[in-house]
């Protein structure tokens, strides 16, 4: 296998076992299985992750829910477990197979004189949603005999459970299965697991026991299907696991290779003079596709994806503003149903608006199955008192209904798939630019709204007024609906006419004219919010050497409010996504200006910087920004502590800023609704970068080879014009 495909670890060491749970996901959209090896358990963090299945324990915090694991695989001789936090280990090799969604790993322990060699290989079906499996290998060079155990862990490791209750667990012929529900709202869960080549074993609750003898230089190997289900699935679970486990390992493991064949197809960039490059950006769509929700519009993407229950197993704008544009382009169906899930969870933004006092659609900050917010008004715990810190995010960050309408906007123009307006888009976005009419504050001796007491992206600088990222979300949002409501006219005249029978909207275009937006000032700067300008200037070297303890607060009330350091883009976040409307001298400027004040305290910031660098064509800036937002999983180089509070886990919003930063930056790809623009900036040590993408139903092969722009396409020429290095082209069929 080419190695620009293969993400490998060495050696053991101790201190790498979190990090390595999230380096080495698997996943197939319904649940994600951490990158931990088969003997470990709740202590090292192993976990099978669902997707869209939450549950509440008592008072403490609603999360998503690990499912008991099913691949838990023990080997022993006598009183030693063979596992490298507790045995010595000669060698240890760990690799996942991006290409192919494969989980390897190889250990060599130290027994007396000899050796015993433990090898593994297993995946998350991407064929079949709720099948993975396994295949275990043991090998001594001396010979021996040694205790082997297999079955479904039911230590689950929870952050804030346990949530699951009333477990059974039944044998039945060859298949083993333990039944269970959730907590809170008794959804139904079920794990079954079969074995294949395994001795003579006994059952001893939910595990099977077996004694092996090897002669030397002997191998042993035996195979495991599982399947996991939850809620609607679980009725016909068995019938369905057993026509799984029955095809076999290897017709299994074949048809999740064509599986994976096909998604690469769709989606691959290819890198050329950059392998380096190459494996972080392939690493990062790796890590989009194990989390894209492929068969349900019920579920959003989680911010930490499926590596566990971080931030509670919830969406935040993270899905739409950095995910969504990677599925808009090379995944249309999932992207529809990233959109719909929101659509779905639009009376649970009704509620939120509800609850603060206002109209509308003010969507959460932290969503769920149902769309009501999972954020608390304590988000951060005080590292000196060990106190709960109140904090704005819930009830202050009004961007995220602006960030719903863009993403909306963003399916359609891209696709020109207009049905998800009809069936219940508009009525999305209208309520959420209802929202902020009655949010906003008319200033009459200036004739404008404005959006006051708010946090924008930076989070260290709470309840400010105008900030310019929000401000300019809710403008483009007011003329979104605009268009949408022509879009629908046009398209849909009797949803149109139900719509605007139902409210008026004779309001709508006095604030689109009259909301205000931030205008650069005569150095070209643009103000983040009133008063900016005011706060202390220092950079963020200074307010680190303020820390009186590590993961010390920087927001609220703490070191950095007072300051112009910012945690993570905002200004600059805002050129990123509207990157078309603002100068090259402006662009600059602020990038200029604020970069020395971000501390890029979160991994959604360095794409921003990275994009707008390639904006304004300096690559040897973007480059770096770069490959920190594409490695930030492979380094393990992102904050693992918020305060007291544990984040850890992958990052699937920097996952897609990396692809973004390829597309957008290097490749330079902008578009409006009628109009795909390409203007090349590639990286020095970038020889070429070719990739293609799904526009307005068609398929476009982009190549890039230093000043030359190559485009196929799969549609008639004269429907689809392109404009390369500012002139009109039509793309070859």
């Amino acid at each position: 296998m080419d190695k620009q495909w293969l993400v490998e670890k060495t050696g053991f060491e101790t201190r790498d076992v979190e990090l390595h749970g999230s380096k080495f996901l698997l996943g197939n959209g319904y649940m994600g299985y951490r990158g931990t090896l088969e003997e470990y358990g709740a202590k090292e963090l192993a976990a099978v992750n669902l997707a869209g299945l939450f549950d509440r324990n008592g008072d403490r915090w609603r999360e998503s829910v690990n499912a008991p694991n099913p691949l838990y695989t023990v080997l022993a001789a006598g009183e030693t477990v063979f596992s490298p936090l507790t045995a010595k280990t000669d060698d240890h090799r760990q690799t996942l197979n991006i290409r192919h969604g494969f989980h390897t790993r190889k250990t060599v322990f130290a027994l007396g004189e000899g050796t015993v060699t433990v090898e593994a290989e297993r995946f998350l079906s991407m064929e079949r949603e709720h099948i993975m499996a396994l295949r275990y290998t043991v090998s001594a060079d001396r010979g021996g005999t040694f205790t082997l155990k297999t079955g479904i862990d039911q230590n689950v490791w929870d952050i804030n459970g346990p949530h699951l209750k009333d477990g059974e667990t039944a044998l039945c012929e060859q298949t083993l299965c333990y039944t269970c529900r959730t907590v809170q709202n008794e959804v139904p869960l079920a794990v079954y697991e079969q074995v294949c080549g395994f001795p003579p074993e006994q059952t001893r609750e939910s595990m099977r026991v077996a004694t092996i003898s090897l002669a030397a230089g002997e191998s042993f190997t035996f195979t495991k299907i599982a399947g996991v289900y939850w809620g609607e699935s679980v009725p016909g679970a068995r019938q369905d696991f057993e026509t799984a486990a029955a095809a076999g390992y290897d017709a299994l493991k074949n048809e999740h290779i064509r599986a994976w064949e096909e998604i690469w197809n769709r989606c691959d960039v290819i890198i050329e003079g950059d392998e380096e490059a190459q494996l972080a950006l392939r690493y990062s769509m790796y890590q989009l596709n194990i989390i894209a929700p492929k068969n349900t519009d019920r579920c959003g993407i989680p911010a930490r994806g499926l590596s566990g229950q971080v931030y509670k197993g919830a969406a935040f704008w993270d899905t739409e503003m950095f995910m969504l544009p990677f599925f808009c382009f090379t995944n249309p169906a999932v992207a529809k149903n990233l959109v719909k899930y929101r659509v779905h969870t639009l009376e649970g933004a009704k509620r939120k608006a509800k609850e603060f006092g206002h109209e509308g659609a003010f969507f959460a900050w932290e969503s769920q199955e149902t769309g009501d917010d999972a954020c608390t008004l304590f988000n951060v715990t005080d590292i000196f008192t060990g106190r709960p810190l109140r904090t704005y995010f819930k009830d202050k960050q009004i961007h995220i209904s602006a960030d719903m309408v863009y993403a909306m906007w963003n399916y359609c123009s891209v696709t020109q798939d207009y049905t998800v307006l009809r069936d219940g888009g508009l009525e999305l976005i209208a309520e959420c630019v209802w929202f902020y009419y009655t949010y906003s504050s008319f200033k009459k001796y200036q004739d404008r709204y404005e959006l006051n007491d708010v946090v924008g992206p930076d989070e260290y600088h709470e309840r400010v007024d105008n900030n310019a990222f929000t401000n300019c979300m809710v403008f483009h949002a007011a003329k979104t609906l605009i268009k949408a409501m022509e879009k629908v006219k046009e398209l849909y005249p009797a949803v149109y006419q139900a719509f605007t029978e139902k409210r008026p909207m004779d309001w709508l275009y006095d604030f689109a004219e009259k909301l205000y937006v931030v205008q650069p000032n005569e150095n070209g700067i643009i103000e983040q919010f009133d008063g900016y300008f005011k706060l202390e200037d220092v950079d963020v070297k200074t307010v680190r050497s303020r820390e009186l303890k590590p993961n010390e607060y920087w927001g609220g009330h703490g070191l950095a409010s007072t300051t112009r350091v910012l945690k993570q883009a905002d200004v600059v976040m805002m050129l990123s996504v509207y990157r078309n409307e603002y100068s090259k001298e402006i662009k600059s400027a602020n990038w200029a200006f604020y970069e020395p004040y971000t501390e890029h305290g979160s991994s959604l910031s360095a794409c921003a910087y990275a994009i707008v660098a390639a904006d304004i064509g300096d690559t040897d800036w973007a480059y770096p920004y770069f490959m920190k937002t594409a490695c930030v999983d492979l380094s393990g180089d992102a904050k693992q502590y918020l305060g007291s509070l544990y984040i850890g886990g992958t990052h699937p919003a920097a996952n897609g800023g990396s692809w973004n930063t390829a597309i957008f930056g290097f490749a330079g790809v902008s578009y409006t609704d009628d109009s795909l623009d390409i203007s090349p900036r590639l990286p020095k040590k970038w020889r070429s970068l070719s990739f293609r993408l799904n526009w307005h139903g068609a398929c476009l092969l982009i190549e890039i080879t230093g000043d030359q722009v190559r485009i196929t396409s799969d549609c008639p020429v004269e429907t689809l014009p392109i404009t390369v290095n500012g002139e009109k082209y039509h793309a070859k069929q």
